[in-house]
């Protein structure tokens, strides 16, 4: 018999003693000299081993490394910079920080709820939660409702649709301190753009910032105008999903423009709104560089824009003592657990039912 020479996958084999040429492995078979499939000394046809269990099992151990060392480095940056700074504060919260009188070394001992204690007797508390939930309450009025009417006008226009989508979003890809900076220019009573604008029109000017009355209005304003524009495109993302069928249908009932975004547009954005409501109120329950900005330090005209984040900030820089970052500990926990509980109770109101 012959000698059989196997070349690779796909090449034809260099031939046989009849002098007829036959497939090698891969994409047809190799004849044998009674015209049926060649075998090979063991009897089995003549395809290359994979390797068998071990091969297969390095394989399957070389791929699974390869994710969960990705999954790992994303695990560990959280631990990192997200869990172990929350735990890390949850214990300071619960401690005293002083120095030795000898050695003049740091010590840390169990102080319990006494950081607590200290800042909920503290009168600027009360007044830093009422200022934050009152910003709350407000950018819900202005910046929830003012990015989503924005959001249908330009679902609505035909033309420089993408220009206007620019413009929208220009603001956020401006650095905070610089947007915010500008509106401090604007906002100033004496050179500043809208006290101008006012007197042109023959209208009362407004100290804005200054006053206690319209300082946290005017913060809302400026953060609206900041951050409106990735909230807008994600509406607008939203209404380009909508079925326009639906907006047939409901012209030919007769509905207008106020029927149509009542009736089809709030019902098909129900769940992008209820998130970010959820989102909004967490971000806005934070504040801090809006105001920190705008009224250089963050508490305003008698702490009428004093915020629990700048609360926060105070205790752990700008307050003398030994024991302000427990006490700043303990206030941010106090957040930590307000937003929490928020966050729960809002999943459990949303949760399927079905």
């Amino acid at each position: 018999m012959a000698e059989q020479v196997l070349s690779r996958p796909g090449r034809r084999s260099p031939g046989r003693a009849d002098g007829k040429r036959g497939w090698g492995p891969g994409l047809g078979r190799s004849e044998g000299p009674s015209g049926g499939p060649s075998r090979g000394p063991s009897g089995s046809s003549g395809r290359v081993p994979d390797g068998g269990p071990g091969g297969r099992f390095l394989r399957v151990l070389r791929r699974q490394l390869g994710a969960h060392g990705f999954l790992i480095g994303a695990v560990l940056c959280f631990a990192m910079f997200s869990w172990y700074p929350m735990i890390r504060e949850i214990v300071m919260s619960f401690q005293q920080t002083h120095r030795n009188k000898i050695t003049r070394q740091p010590e840390t001992t169990w102080a319990g709820f006494q950081n607590y204690t200290r800042i909920i007797h503290d009168p600027t508390f009360a007044q830093a939660w009422k200022n934050t939930i009152e910003f709350s309450l407000l950018a819900l009025l202005i910046g929830f409702a003012v990015p989503f009417l924005t959001a249908i006008i330009l679902n609505e226009l035909r033309h420089a649709r993408g220009y206007l989508r620019i413009l929208v979003y220009l603001p956020v890809m401006l650095p905070p301190a610089s947007a915010l900076l500008l509106f401090q220019y604007f906002y100033d009573p004496n050179y500043g753009l809208f006290d101008h604008l006012l007197r042109m029109l023959h209208l009362p000017t407004s100290q804005f910032v200054q006053s206690s009355g319209s300082a946290l209005v005017s913060v809302t304003v400026a953060s609206t105008w900041m951050n409106m524009g990735g909230t807008t495109l994600i509406y607008l993302a939203a209404l380009q999903n909508i079925p326009g069928e639906l907006y047939e249908a409901a012209e030919l009932d007769g509905a207008g423009i106020l029927g149509r975004v009542r009736h089809v547009t709030i019902p098909q954005t129900r769940l992008i709104l209820s998130m970010m409501l959820m989102l909004q109120i967490v971000g806005t329950m934070q504040l801090f560089i809006e105001p920190f900005i705008l009224t250089n330090g963050g508490a305003g005209p008698g702490n009428s824009t004093v915020s629990v984040v700048n609360l926060i900030y105070q205790y752990a820089f700008n307050l003398s003592g030994s024991s302000n970052y427990n006490s700043a500990s303990a206030l941010g926990v106090l957040l930590m657990l307000v937003l929490g509980v928020f966050s729960a109770g809002y999943l459990w109101l949303s949760r399927d039912r079905d």
